[in-house]
């Protein structure tokens, strides 16, 4: 076994041994679909701390050769499926690692380290099947496989590293991209490339040197949607194992969507939560939230807005399609808004084509983001917000009609006064803090004028559930009146308990006038 070549499968154990191991290894049966055939270069994008390092020390371990892996996998799924034993430590695997050769480069040309680093493996093992041994990488892997017809399954960790350590660097990025070109195109001795890293590689200004990888990416993970993070079934059996709180774990840690899975979970901060008995920031304490504040504060026209429009609760529409998979090309908002996906800030529904904040874990980091300056009225919003729901629990009507005022008119300065999904968004930051004990459910705008929000209380609150509308140029008690005309409670999803129904009234034509607050409670049974 080498550092490269055939690494073993030391780090698999190491997982399986671990109090918390969730068994992903139906990826394998997968990639064994695609071994030695037009689909066999798969690059998949996560955010960091999504288990694609672990992923990739799984497969070393089924597919290299030189260790006996079958007793780690026995019991694992993809012990069941039928081609397990047919691929098990069948190939040579060369494991690279890309953010260790471009630290260990020291000035280097990362590729030549690279090379250089992985030709003394190949020649140890294979050194007597060469005349010569002054060969680059991919002549040397040609002729071992023509004379010992020996293939090759490339694991390629951290792929996009350059790019996003080396921005300025186009020279060393189109070089490093030719290298991988080079490397894998047109292989016969290639049975896999399996590449991963946080950006998709689909489009590089004009470059396209790796066009014939299959992206499975945040923005659409396609067939490995259930290798992605935890599922919904998997974070329900670690919260049975560890007497942890359901409902309490998703609101902190769900929130990203595909297509057949609607509920991904961010692994790292499920099994810090499970193991430390305790609901806390994890995945971004990994890193400094002001790599999220540099593209929070971009000058892009629509940006602002619709990051207010997100953390009051809103999804905003995004097309994803002119991102140029880097993190310094930025023509639009729209760019800034998908790369915050790939990096895990922001979920993404691809059925819609919509963006939002997933859960509290990331509305904390944009909190801490908006923090430092440049956000003062969204700051001041947020502040008041906990005050807020102390007032409505209270029946404080002036109070919650003065909160609301000023919610709505810091709102304003960033969004339209008078729009109806701005009125909502006000709402929705208003009751920023409610969100430690409620869901909240954004009902459309439905007629002349309204906008409002359910607060769902979480199962391990006993506060009562709310129904906040705003109407303008009517009435409080009108407000009142429709909530209860249009049944908004039915929106509460099984819910029985007390409710309070809270109208607020504004005057769409004067600014200065305050607005008008009526608090009822009813009991609701369904």
């Amino acid at each position: 076994m080498g550092v490269y070549l055939n690494p073993g499968n030391r780090g698999f154990q190491e997982s399986i041994r671990s109090e918390i191991y969730v068994d992903k290894t139906g990826l394998l049966a997968c990639t064994n679909k695609l071994l030695n055939t037009k689909e066999k270069f798969v690059c998949v994008s996560r955010p960091r701390r999504f288990g694609k390092s672990m992923a990739l020390e799984m497969m070393a371990a089924y597919y290299g050769r030189g260790c006996d892996s079958k007793d780690l996998f026995a019991g694992l799924k993809i012990e069941s499926a039928p081609s397990f034993e047919e691929h098990l430590n069948q190939y040579d695997v060369i494991y690279l690692n890309m953010q260790q050769f471009l630290i260990g480069a020291k000035g280097r040309e990362i590729t030549e380290y690279l090379e250089q680093e992985v030709l003394e493996e190949l020649l140890e093992e294979y050194g007597h099947l060469l005349k010569r041994h002054d060969m680059g990488l991919a002549d040397t892997l040609r002729k071992i496989h023509a004379k010992s017809g020996k293939e090759f399954v490339f694991l390629v960790d951290e792929w996009d590293c350059v790019m996003r350590e080396r921005q300025g660097s186009e020279d060393l990025q189109k070089q490093y991209l030719d290298f991988l070109r080079n490397l894998l195109k047109d292989q016969t001795y290639v049975a896999l490339a399996y590449m991963t890293g946080i950006l998709p590689v689909k489009k590089y200004g004009q470059h396209s040197a790796l066009n014939m990888f299959r992206e499975y990416s945040m923005t659409n993970q396609k067939t490995l949607e259930e290798y992605t993070g935890f599922t919904e079934d998997e974070v329900k059996a670690l919260c049975e194992r560890f007497d942890m709180d359901f409902a309490e774990t998703s609101s902190w840690y769900d929130g990203y969507m595909f297509k057949k899975f609607q509920h991904v979970y961010n692994p790292k901060s499920v099994v810090e939560a499970m193991q430390c008995q305790d609901f806390a920031n994890y995945w971004t304490s990994t890193e400094t939230y002001e790599a999220l504040k540099i593209y929070m504060d971009m000058d892009f026209d629509g940006l602002r807005a619709d990051i207010v429009k997100m953390l009051g609760g809103e999804h905003v529409k995004v097309n994803t399609r002119s991102f140029q998979n880097d993190m310094r090309n930025f023509m639009t908002k729209d760019d800034v808004l998908t790369l915050l996906i790939h990096l895990g800030y922001l979920g993404y529904d691809s059925q819609a084509k919509e963006a939002f904040i997933p859960n509290k874990e990331i509305i904390e980091e944009f909190e801490n983001a908006m923090s430092v300056g440049g956000w003062v009225e969204v700051m001041r919003v947020l502040q008041a917000s906990e005050r807020l729901l102390e007032d409505t629990l209270l029946y404080d009507e002036a109070r919650v009609a003065e909160g609301l005022d000023m919610a709505h008119m810091e709102v304003a300065s960033i969004l339209t006064y008078n729009d109806e999904n701005s009125l909502s968004c006000a709402i929705g930051l208003a009751y920023y803090n409610a969100r430690k004990d409620y869901k909240m459910i954004r009902e459309l705008p439905t007629g002349r004028g309204f906008a409002d929000v359910v607060f769902l209380p979480l199962p391990f609150s006993d506060k009562p559930a709310i129904v906040v509308e705003l109407k303008y140029d009517k009435s409080a008690h009108a407000a009142i009146e429709q909530i209860k005309k249009r049944q908004y409670t039915k929106a509460l999803e099984g819910y029985s308990g007390e409710i309070l129904l809270v109208g607020v009234n504004y005057d769409k034509e004067d600014k200065n006038k305050p607005h008008h607050c009526v608090i009822e409670k009813m009991t609701y049974r369904q």
